[in-house]
Protein backbone atom coordinates (compact mmCIF):
# COMPACT_ATOMS: atom_id res chain seq x y z
CA UNK A 1 0.00 0.00 0.00
CA UNK A 2 1.15 3.72 -1.02
CA UNK A 3 0.08 7.00 1.05
CA UNK A 4 -1.08 9.18 -1.12
CA UNK A 5 -1.06 13.13 -0.48
CA UNK A 6 -3.37 15.24 -2.71
CA UNK A 7 -3.47 19.16 -2.17
CA UNK A 8 -6.40 21.50 -3.88
CA UNK A 9 -6.56 25.22 -4.14
CA UNK A 10 -7.97 28.32 -5.73
CA UNK A 11 -10.75 26.24 -7.41
CA UNK A 12 -13.40 28.92 -5.63
CA UNK A 13 -14.42 32.75 -6.52
CA UNK A 14 -16.14 35.86 -4.98
CA UNK A 15 -19.36 34.56 -6.92
CA UNK A 16 -19.43 31.41 -5.74
CA UNK A 17 -17.55 27.58 -6.10
CA UNK A 18 -16.01 26.41 -2.81
CA UNK A 19 -12.61 24.27 -2.27
CA UNK A 20 -13.70 22.43 0.75
CA UNK A 21 -17.03 21.43 -0.94
CA UNK A 22 -14.85 20.22 -4.32
CA UNK A 23 -12.99 18.29 -1.37
CA UNK A 24 -16.60 16.74 0.34
CA UNK A 25 -17.41 15.74 -3.33
CA UNK A 26 -14.27 13.80 -4.17
CA UNK A 27 -14.48 12.36 -0.37
CA UNK A 28 -17.56 10.49 -1.60
CA UNK A 29 -16.27 9.46 -5.02
CA UNK A 30 -13.28 7.92 -3.39
CA UNK A 31 -15.12 6.72 -0.34
CA UNK A 32 -16.86 4.14 -3.70
CA UNK A 33 -13.53 3.22 -4.80
CA UNK A 34 -13.42 1.99 -1.04
CA UNK A 35 -10.00 3.92 -0.70
CA UNK A 36 -8.70 4.00 3.04
CA UNK A 37 -8.41 7.57 4.60
CA UNK A 38 -5.23 7.84 6.89
CA UNK A 39 -6.89 11.14 8.11
CA UNK A 40 -9.87 13.46 8.35
CA UNK A 41 -9.58 16.23 5.20
CA UNK A 42 -7.13 19.01 6.10
CA UNK A 43 -8.40 22.39 5.78
CA UNK A 44 -5.27 24.74 5.93
CA UNK A 45 -5.50 28.56 6.31
CA UNK A 46 -2.96 29.64 4.87
CA UNK A 47 -1.41 34.12 5.56
CA UNK A 48 -4.44 35.82 5.57
CA UNK A 49 -3.36 38.95 3.98
CA UNK A 50 -1.65 38.29 0.70
CA UNK A 51 -3.59 40.52 -1.46
CA UNK A 52 -5.11 37.65 -3.99
CA UNK A 53 -7.29 35.67 -1.77
CA UNK A 54 -10.75 34.45 -2.37
CA UNK A 55 -11.79 34.69 0.99
CA UNK A 56 -10.61 32.85 4.07
CA UNK A 57 -7.16 31.52 1.79
CA UNK A 58 -8.06 27.79 3.02
CA UNK A 59 -6.55 24.84 1.11
CA UNK A 60 -7.18 21.20 1.31
CA UNK A 61 -5.19 18.15 1.50
CA UNK A 62 -6.15 14.58 1.52
CA UNK A 63 -4.54 11.69 2.55
CA UNK A 64 -5.41 8.65 1.44
CA UNK A 65 -3.42 5.02 1.75
CA UNK A 66 -4.06 2.92 -1.43
CA UNK A 67 -2.80 0.27 -3.95
CA UNK A 68 -0.14 1.64 -6.78
CA UNK A 69 -2.89 0.69 -9.27
CA UNK A 70 -5.53 2.78 -8.03
CA UNK A 71 -3.12 5.61 -8.04
CA UNK A 72 -3.92 6.80 -11.67
CA UNK A 73 -7.61 5.98 -11.29
CA UNK A 74 -7.80 8.57 -8.32
CA UNK A 75 -5.72 11.02 -10.54
CA UNK A 76 -8.00 10.99 -13.06
CA UNK A 77 -10.81 11.21 -10.92
CA UNK A 78 -9.82 14.35 -8.86
CA UNK A 79 -8.01 16.58 -11.89
CA UNK A 80 -11.77 15.27 -13.67
CA UNK A 81 -13.67 16.95 -10.48
CA UNK A 82 -11.49 20.15 -10.36
CA UNK A 83 -12.69 20.67 -14.20
CA UNK A 84 -15.83 20.50 -13.42
CA UNK A 85 -16.49 21.90 -10.46
CA UNK A 86 -13.82 25.05 -10.03
CA UNK A 87 -14.72 28.38 -11.39
CA UNK A 88 -12.83 28.16 -14.31
CA UNK A 89 -14.42 31.37 -16.24
CA UNK A 90 -13.56 33.69 -13.21
CA UNK A 91 -10.74 35.78 -14.31
CA UNK A 92 -9.11 35.11 -10.71
CA UNK A 93 -9.58 31.86 -10.23
CA UNK A 94 -6.23 29.58 -10.57
CA UNK A 95 -6.32 26.17 -9.46
CA UNK A 96 -3.53 23.64 -8.45
CA UNK A 97 -3.68 20.22 -7.59
CA UNK A 98 -0.33 18.39 -6.00
CA UNK A 99 -0.06 14.47 -6.14
CA UNK A 100 3.36 13.32 -3.21
CA UNK A 101 3.85 9.95 -2.99
CA UNK A 102 5.02 8.65 0.44
CA UNK A 103 6.07 11.10 3.38
CA UNK A 104 5.92 15.00 3.63
CA UNK A 105 10.03 16.19 2.51
CA UNK A 106 11.27 18.86 5.66
CA UNK A 107 11.09 21.38 2.27
CA UNK A 108 7.71 21.12 1.84
CA UNK A 109 7.18 21.55 5.62
CA UNK A 110 9.50 24.53 5.11
CA UNK A 111 7.62 25.69 2.04
CA UNK A 112 4.21 25.18 4.22
CA UNK A 113 5.41 27.15 7.53
CA UNK A 114 6.43 30.21 5.00
CA UNK A 115 2.72 29.81 3.36
CA UNK A 116 1.44 30.61 6.63
CA UNK A 117 3.07 34.12 7.35
CA UNK A 118 4.09 35.57 4.19
CA UNK A 119 4.26 35.29 0.59
CA UNK A 120 5.34 32.51 -1.54
CA UNK A 121 6.22 32.85 -5.30
CA UNK A 122 4.94 30.78 -8.35
CA UNK A 123 8.92 29.74 -9.31
CA UNK A 124 9.52 28.97 -5.34
CA UNK A 125 6.54 26.76 -5.57
CA UNK A 126 7.65 25.21 -8.56
CA UNK A 127 11.34 24.42 -7.96
CA UNK A 128 10.44 22.95 -4.30
CA UNK A 129 7.68 20.66 -5.84
CA UNK A 130 10.37 19.10 -8.52
CA UNK A 131 12.82 18.93 -5.38
CA UNK A 132 10.30 17.28 -3.23
CA UNK A 133 9.14 14.80 -6.70
CA UNK A 134 5.41 16.19 -6.27
CA UNK A 135 3.37 16.01 -9.15
CA UNK A 136 1.65 19.37 -9.63
CA UNK A 137 -1.39 19.77 -12.13
CA UNK A 138 -2.06 23.85 -13.11
CA UNK A 139 -5.10 25.51 -14.62
CA UNK A 140 -5.14 28.79 -16.27
CA UNK A 141 -2.17 30.30 -13.65
CA UNK A 142 -2.29 27.58 -11.46
CA UNK A 143 -1.10 29.91 -8.65
CA UNK A 144 -3.05 27.73 -6.24
CA UNK A 145 0.03 25.30 -6.74
CA UNK A 146 1.53 26.76 -3.48
CA UNK A 147 -1.62 26.42 -1.57
CA UNK A 148 -2.23 22.80 -2.72
CA UNK A 149 1.68 21.97 -1.94
CA UNK A 150 1.55 24.25 1.61
CA UNK A 151 -1.61 22.23 2.75
CA UNK A 152 -0.02 19.03 2.00
CA UNK A 153 2.97 20.36 3.57
CA UNK A 154 1.27 21.42 6.80
CA UNK A 155 1.18 18.04 9.24
CA UNK A 156 -1.02 19.98 12.78
CA UNK A 157 1.50 17.98 14.68
CA UNK A 158 2.04 21.18 17.62
CA UNK A 159 -2.15 21.97 17.32
CA UNK A 160 -4.77 21.34 15.58
CA UNK A 161 -8.81 21.86 15.44
CA UNK A 162 -12.16 20.26 13.95
CA UNK A 163 -14.91 21.87 11.37
CA UNK A 164 -17.88 20.25 10.59
CA UNK A 165 -18.70 21.77 7.60
CA UNK A 166 -22.25 21.35 5.81
CA UNK A 167 -23.18 22.00 2.11
CA UNK A 168 -26.48 23.35 0.07
CA UNK A 169 -28.28 21.38 -2.57
CA UNK A 170 -27.16 23.66 -5.68
CA UNK A 171 -30.53 24.76 -6.57
CA UNK A 172 -30.24 26.79 -3.10
CA UNK A 173 -26.59 28.37 -3.93
CA UNK A 174 -27.08 32.61 -3.43
CA UNK A 175 -30.83 32.50 -1.56
CA UNK A 176 -30.91 33.49 1.94
CA UNK A 177 -29.66 30.74 4.32
CA UNK A 178 -32.66 29.19 6.23
CA UNK A 179 -30.93 28.04 9.76
CA UNK A 180 -32.67 28.74 12.80
CA UNK A 181 -31.30 31.41 14.99
CA UNK A 182 -32.34 29.73 18.27
CA UNK A 183 -31.20 26.30 18.07
CA UNK A 184 -27.25 27.74 17.38
CA UNK A 185 -27.56 29.55 20.46
CA UNK A 186 -28.83 26.64 22.48
CA UNK A 187 -26.24 24.81 20.77
CA UNK A 188 -23.55 26.82 21.60
CA UNK A 189 -25.18 27.10 25.39
CA UNK A 190 -25.04 23.01 25.07
CA UNK A 191 -21.06 23.01 23.64
CA UNK A 192 -18.82 25.57 24.21
CA UNK A 193 -16.17 26.15 25.04
CA UNK A 194 -15.22 23.08 23.51
CA UNK A 195 -17.14 24.66 20.38
CA UNK A 196 -16.10 28.11 19.48
CA UNK A 197 -17.04 31.13 17.61
CA UNK A 198 -20.61 30.13 17.18
CA UNK A 199 -22.32 33.32 18.18
CA UNK A 200 -21.40 37.42 18.88
CA UNK A 201 -23.99 38.94 20.85
CA UNK A 202 -27.18 37.79 18.60
CA UNK A 203 -24.75 37.29 15.25
CA UNK A 204 -24.42 33.94 14.02
CA UNK A 205 -21.54 33.17 13.12
CA UNK A 206 -21.55 29.95 11.86
CA UNK A 207 -22.80 30.40 8.42
CA UNK A 208 -21.06 32.62 5.60
CA UNK A 209 -23.16 35.37 3.35
CA UNK A 210 -21.84 34.77 -0.30
CA UNK A 211 -23.11 32.95 -2.64
CA UNK A 212 -21.00 29.75 -1.82
CA UNK A 213 -22.29 26.42 -1.69
CA UNK A 214 -21.68 25.94 2.47
CA UNK A 215 -24.40 25.97 4.59
CA UNK A 216 -22.92 26.63 8.31
CA UNK A 217 -20.07 25.02 9.40
CA UNK A 218 -19.51 24.64 13.37
CA UNK A 219 -15.21 24.85 14.72
CA UNK A 220 -14.29 22.81 17.43
CA UNK A 221 -12.05 20.64 19.77
CA UNK A 222 -13.08 17.46 18.48
CA UNK A 223 -15.16 15.82 16.22
CA UNK A 224 -17.43 14.26 18.85
CA UNK A 225 -18.64 17.65 20.13
CA UNK A 226 -18.86 18.67 16.09
CA UNK A 227 -21.23 16.13 16.08
CA UNK A 228 -23.01 16.85 18.78
CA UNK A 229 -23.60 19.94 17.65
CA UNK A 230 -24.91 18.99 13.82
CA UNK A 231 -27.72 17.52 15.49
CA UNK A 232 -28.54 20.97 17.66
CA UNK A 233 -28.65 22.99 14.75
CA UNK A 234 -31.82 23.30 13.20
CA UNK A 235 -32.07 24.03 9.45
CA UNK A 236 -35.28 24.21 7.15
CA UNK A 237 -33.57 23.36 3.74
CA UNK A 238 -31.95 20.34 2.84
CA UNK A 239 -28.20 19.31 3.20
CA UNK A 240 -26.37 17.75 0.43
CA UNK A 241 -23.39 16.45 2.33
CA UNK A 242 -21.41 17.31 5.39
CA UNK A 243 -17.74 16.50 6.26
CA UNK A 244 -15.24 16.77 9.51
CA UNK A 245 -12.02 18.94 8.68
CA UNK A 246 -8.93 18.52 10.79
CA UNK A 247 -8.02 22.29 10.66
CA UNK A 248 -5.21 24.88 11.96
CA UNK A 249 -8.24 27.25 12.77
CA UNK A 250 -8.07 28.77 15.83
CA UNK A 251 -4.31 28.72 16.51
CA UNK A 252 -2.84 31.55 15.49
CA UNK A 253 -0.55 29.22 13.21
CA UNK A 254 0.03 32.67 11.30
CA UNK A 255 1.25 34.39 14.15
CA UNK A 256 4.30 32.48 15.71
CA UNK A 257 7.32 34.46 13.86
CA UNK A 258 8.61 37.70 16.00
CA UNK A 259 10.38 40.38 14.05
CA UNK A 260 12.14 43.39 13.65
CA UNK A 261 10.07 46.36 12.71
CA UNK A 262 13.05 46.49 10.16
CA UNK A 263 12.13 43.29 8.62
CA UNK A 264 8.09 43.92 8.60
CA UNK A 265 7.23 44.00 5.11
CA UNK A 266 4.13 44.12 3.50
CA UNK A 267 1.41 41.19 3.43
CA UNK A 268 3.64 39.80 6.19
CA UNK A 269 1.72 38.02 9.46
CA UNK A 270 4.13 39.47 12.23
CA UNK A 271 4.50 39.51 15.91
CA UNK A 272 6.29 42.77 16.90
CA UNK A 273 7.38 43.63 20.46
CA UNK A 274 8.14 47.15 21.40
CA UNK A 275 7.62 49.84 23.19
CA UNK A 276 4.34 52.60 22.49
CA UNK A 277 5.86 55.42 21.18
CA UNK A 278 3.00 57.77 20.39
CA UNK A 279 -0.42 58.64 22.20
CA UNK A 280 -3.16 56.76 20.17
CA UNK A 281 -5.18 58.89 17.27
CA UNK A 282 -8.90 58.15 17.61
CA UNK A 283 -9.90 58.97 13.47
CA UNK A 284 -13.29 60.08 12.50
CA UNK A 285 -14.13 56.93 11.43
CA UNK A 286 -13.69 55.06 14.58
CA UNK A 287 -10.51 53.59 13.64
CA UNK A 288 -7.75 54.14 16.42
CA UNK A 289 -4.17 54.29 15.67
CA UNK A 290 -0.90 54.06 17.58
CA UNK A 291 3.22 53.61 16.84
CA UNK A 292 5.29 51.47 18.69
CA UNK A 293 9.15 50.74 18.09
CA UNK A 294 11.68 48.86 18.80
CA UNK A 295 15.75 49.15 18.44
CA UNK A 296 15.63 49.38 14.51
CA UNK A 297 12.74 51.39 13.89
CA UNK A 298 8.80 52.64 14.37
CA UNK A 299 5.23 51.19 13.04
CA UNK A 300 2.34 52.63 12.83
CA UNK A 301 -0.57 49.90 14.18
CA UNK A 302 -4.05 50.06 13.64
CA UNK A 303 -7.28 48.75 15.44
CA UNK A 304 -10.39 49.51 13.20
CA UNK A 305 -13.59 50.51 13.63
CA UNK A 306 -15.37 46.67 13.48
CA UNK A 307 -12.89 45.69 16.53
CA UNK A 308 -15.65 46.78 18.59
CA UNK A 309 -14.20 47.32 21.93
CA UNK A 310 -10.74 46.34 21.09
CA UNK A 311 -10.05 49.39 19.84
CA UNK A 312 -10.73 50.92 22.95
CA UNK A 313 -8.01 48.96 24.80
CA UNK A 314 -5.66 50.22 21.85
CA UNK A 315 -7.00 53.78 22.64
CA UNK A 316 -5.94 53.26 26.49
CA UNK A 317 -2.41 52.77 25.53
CA UNK A 318 0.19 55.21 26.73
CA UNK A 319 3.75 55.71 25.40
CA UNK A 320 6.40 53.54 27.44
CA UNK A 321 4.01 50.74 27.57
CA UNK A 322 5.59 47.14 26.28
CA UNK A 323 3.79 45.94 24.26
CA UNK A 324 3.48 42.67 21.29
CA UNK A 325 1.37 43.20 19.02
CA UNK A 326 0.07 41.25 16.45
CA UNK A 327 -1.10 41.34 12.36
CA UNK A 328 -0.81 41.90 9.06
CA UNK A 329 1.31 44.11 7.42
CA UNK A 330 -0.63 46.57 5.42
CA UNK A 331 1.44 48.89 2.78
CA UNK A 332 2.24 52.30 2.41
CA UNK A 333 -0.56 54.30 0.60
CA UNK A 334 -0.92 58.13 0.18
CA UNK A 335 -2.61 58.78 3.32
CA UNK A 336 -1.25 55.86 5.86
CA UNK A 337 2.40 54.90 6.58
CA UNK A 338 3.38 50.57 6.38
CA UNK A 339 0.83 49.70 9.23
CA UNK A 340 0.45 47.12 10.98
CA UNK A 341 -3.44 45.73 11.51
CA UNK A 342 -4.08 44.41 14.96
CA UNK A 343 -5.13 41.12 14.95
CA UNK A 344 -3.90 40.73 18.85
CA UNK A 345 -2.29 42.52 21.40
CA UNK A 346 -0.27 41.42 24.63
CA UNK A 347 0.33 44.04 27.11
CA UNK A 348 3.95 42.91 28.64
CA UNK A 349 4.11 45.49 31.09
CA UNK A 350 2.24 49.06 31.61
CA UNK A 351 4.12 52.07 32.18
CA UNK A 352 2.98 54.16 35.11
CA UNK A 353 0.47 57.00 33.97
CA UNK A 354 1.99 59.99 36.33
CA UNK A 355 0.25 63.22 35.94
CA UNK A 356 1.37 66.44 37.50
CA UNK A 357 -1.12 68.58 39.95
CA UNK A 358 -1.22 71.60 41.78
CA UNK A 359 -0.27 71.57 45.38
CA UNK A 360 -3.17 71.02 48.27
CA UNK A 361 -3.80 74.53 50.33
CA UNK A 362 -2.15 73.45 53.90
CA UNK A 363 -5.10 75.56 55.12
CA UNK A 364 -8.53 74.45 53.37
CA UNK A 365 -7.42 71.25 51.42
CA UNK A 366 -8.27 72.80 48.24
CA UNK A 367 -6.19 72.53 44.96
CA UNK A 368 -4.45 75.82 44.98
CA UNK A 369 -4.15 77.72 40.86
CA UNK A 370 -0.82 78.92 39.37
CA UNK A 371 -0.51 82.41 40.41
CA UNK A 372 2.01 83.25 37.01
CA UNK A 373 4.87 82.47 36.29
CA UNK A 374 7.38 81.89 39.02
CA UNK A 375 4.68 83.42 41.49
CA UNK A 376 3.99 80.00 43.04
CA UNK A 377 0.51 78.81 43.61
CA UNK A 378 -2.64 80.45 45.46
CA UNK A 379 -5.69 79.12 47.01
CA UNK A 380 -8.61 80.78 45.43
CA UNK A 381 -10.81 80.08 48.60
CA UNK A 382 -8.76 81.08 51.47
CA UNK A 383 -6.35 83.20 49.28
CA UNK A 384 -3.19 81.75 50.92
CA UNK A 385 0.28 82.15 48.42
CA UNK A 386 2.87 79.11 48.95
CA UNK A 387 5.73 78.21 47.02
CA UNK A 388 6.06 74.66 46.37
CA UNK A 389 6.48 72.08 43.55
CA UNK A 390 3.70 70.55 41.75
CA UNK A 391 2.92 66.75 42.72
CA UNK A 392 3.19 63.99 40.72
CA UNK A 393 -0.17 61.18 41.35
CA UNK A 394 -0.36 57.91 39.78
CA UNK A 395 -3.61 57.19 38.21
CA UNK A 396 -5.25 54.04 37.68
CA UNK A 397 -5.21 52.24 34.22
CA UNK A 398 -8.24 50.71 33.06
CA UNK A 399 -6.22 48.01 30.96
CA UNK A 400 -3.93 45.26 32.27
CA UNK A 401 -1.04 43.33 31.66
CA UNK A 402 -2.90 40.96 29.45
CA UNK A 403 -4.31 39.23 26.03
CA UNK A 404 -6.54 41.41 24.11
CA UNK A 405 -8.28 39.61 21.26
CA UNK A 406 -11.24 41.18 19.13
CA UNK A 407 -14.73 40.05 19.23
CA UNK A 408 -15.54 36.67 17.60
CA UNK A 409 -17.19 38.31 14.56
CA UNK A 410 -13.61 40.65 13.65
CA UNK A 411 -11.33 37.67 14.29
CA UNK A 412 -9.69 35.64 11.39
CA UNK A 413 -9.99 32.12 10.86
CA UNK A 414 -6.78 31.58 12.42
CA UNK A 415 -7.37 33.47 15.34
CA UNK A 416 -6.82 31.78 18.75
CA UNK A 417 -10.05 32.84 20.77
CA UNK A 418 -10.14 32.99 24.47
CA UNK A 419 -11.04 29.80 24.81
CA UNK A 420 -7.76 28.50 23.41
CA UNK A 421 -5.34 30.71 24.88
CA UNK A 422 -4.36 27.56 27.01
CA UNK A 423 -5.34 24.39 25.07
CA UNK A 424 -4.35 22.82 22.60
CA UNK A 425 -4.65 19.41 20.31
CA UNK A 426 -1.98 16.81 19.77
CA UNK A 427 -2.28 13.27 17.81
CA UNK A 428 -3.02 10.82 17.58
CA UNK A 429 -6.06 10.95 15.59
CA UNK A 430 -9.35 8.31 15.22
CA UNK A 431 -11.20 8.87 12.86
CA UNK A 432 -15.08 8.75 13.42
CA UNK A 433 -17.67 6.64 12.05
CA UNK A 434 -19.73 8.55 10.48
CA UNK A 435 -17.45 11.36 9.70
CA UNK A 436 -18.72 12.36 6.66
CA UNK A 437 -22.01 12.13 4.52
CA UNK A 438 -22.71 10.85 1.82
Amino acid sequence: MLTLNIGLDDTDSPRGGCTTHLCAVLVELLSKLKVKFRDYPLLIRLNPNVPFKTRGNGAVCLRLEVEKKAVDVIKELVLKEVSRLADLSFSGTDPGVAFLLGDIPAELRRLSEQAMCDMVSLNEAFRIAEKCGAEIHTFKEGRGIIGALAAIGETLEDDYTYELITYRVPENWGKPRAIDIESVKEMDRLTSPDTFNNIDDDRVLIAPHGPDPVLYGVRGESPEVLLKAYKLVKVHEPIERWVIFRSNQGTDAHLRVKRKICNAHPYMSAVIEGVVSSKPVVSQGGHVFVKIRDDTGEINCAAYEPAGSFRWVISDLIPGDVVRVYGGIRPPSLSHPKTLNLEKIEIVKLAPNLKLHNPICPNCGKRTSSAGRGQGFKCKKCGKKIFAEKVTVELARRITESIYIPPPRAQRHLTRPYSRLNRKNAPPIKLLDPWHFP
